[in-house]
């Protein structure tokens, strides 16, 4: 088995943790679905996204052995090609591009870094996951942008005005692109201040690996249990990062711009973190009294049927699930 066979596995070993974490406040997991997403969407996505990424993980074998520069990867591509593989294996709603926007990434850096060094560690991974995704291209901008319009629309996503990127929904978006010579990381950092996945981008994953990534490990450490660990690692980012994926949906009610819809979904929202901070306090799935604050935090948000789905919060639990288990977790 290859190395890119590995990194494959463990990307679709994280999918399916984090969509089987219990109870995930307001997320599809194995005990609730959501009004167009079931958690078997859910499943088959992440069977299907081992393709897509085990080609990138070969590309960034190829970095890290000076055969192609990082620049070459493709990130863009195989960020298209993992969600149009999902989408031939469900119906159901929009299950992972936001786990796409940063799998991909990964997985190419771990490539890179086992190329280098022969194993994967975390403060390595990092550096490698920043430079991929700097030195990422107006193509790559390009598909991806194409990969999003697969899956969502303006009035999903808002409107952007005045950006260094154009907007989704602009008729020469791509042509600007490659016109400017914009990049996927240009791209990111136009949407950076109102989208957390965005700002992953520019910061390189600062969230995932500074925050979710300790978690994990130390809850996991303590208890020995993957699905605490998934949960308390899910609740602490959203105690600490409202989720933008809700701030945004709840926003564009009032706002068709972006970033004042974020703003004002933020605003409506906060109570979100502020629950899962008082979870937590409580003991969360260690403790009686925060298992019943954790259920009915879930209860409240799962009647909304999907409106206050702390969809971003998801995608940034899968990533760190992903770098633990690339850094050597089993369990």
């Amino acid at each position: 088995m290859t190395v890119a066979d590995e990194i494959a596995k463990a990307a679709q070993l994280a999918a399916l943790l984090e969509v089987s974490g219990w109870p995930k406040p307001g997320n599809v997991h194995r005990t609730a679905d959501l009004y167009d997403t079931r958690y078997e969407h859910f499943l088959a996505s992440a069977v299907a996204i081992g393709s897509a990424v085990r080609k990138v993980a070969m590309r960034g074998v190829r970095v890290g052995k000076g055969d192609i520069k990082v620049s070459e990867i493709g990130l863009g591509k195989y960020v298209k090609q993992m969600i149009s593989d999902i989408k031939s294996w469900h119906r159901g709603g929009n299950t992972h591009l936001g786990v796409s926007l940063l799998f991909i990434p990964l997985a190419a850096a771990a490539g890179k870094t086992y190329a280098e060094t022969g194993k994967i560690s975390a403060p390595r991974l990092r550096k490698n996951v920043e430079k991929v995704m700097r030195l990422s291209t107006p193509f790559d901008a390009a598909e991806v942008y194409d990969a999003i319009l697969m899956l969502s629309t303006p009035q999903e996503l808002g409107q952007v005005r005045g950006g260094m990127a154009p907007d989704l929904y602009d008729r020469g978006a791509r042509k600007r692109l490659l016109r400017d010579n914009l990049s996927l990381c240009d791209a990111m950092a136009t949407a950076s201040g109102w989208d957390t996945l965005a700002s992953e981008w520019v910061t390189g994953m600062k969230i995932t690996f500074e925050v979710g990534y300790p978690t994990f490990l130390e809850v996991f450490q303590k208890l020995g249990d993957i699905n605490t660990a998934t949960v308390h690692t899910f609740l602490t980012i959203l105690s600490k990062y409202p989720d933008t994926f809700i701030a945004r949906k709840v926003g564009l009610k009032e706002a068709s711009n972006i970033k004042t819809a974020v703003e004002i979904g933020k605003r409506k929202t906060r109570w979100i973190s502020e629950r899962a901070e008082n979870v937590l306090k409580l003991g969360g799935l260690t403790t009686r009294e925060g298992c019943e604050a954790l259920y009915e935090f879930d209860r409240v948000l799962q009647e909304t049927r999907g409106e206050l789905n702390p969809g971003t919060t998801a995608d940034l639990t899968a990533a760190t699930l992903m770098i633990a288990l690339l850094c050597g977790l089993r369990f």
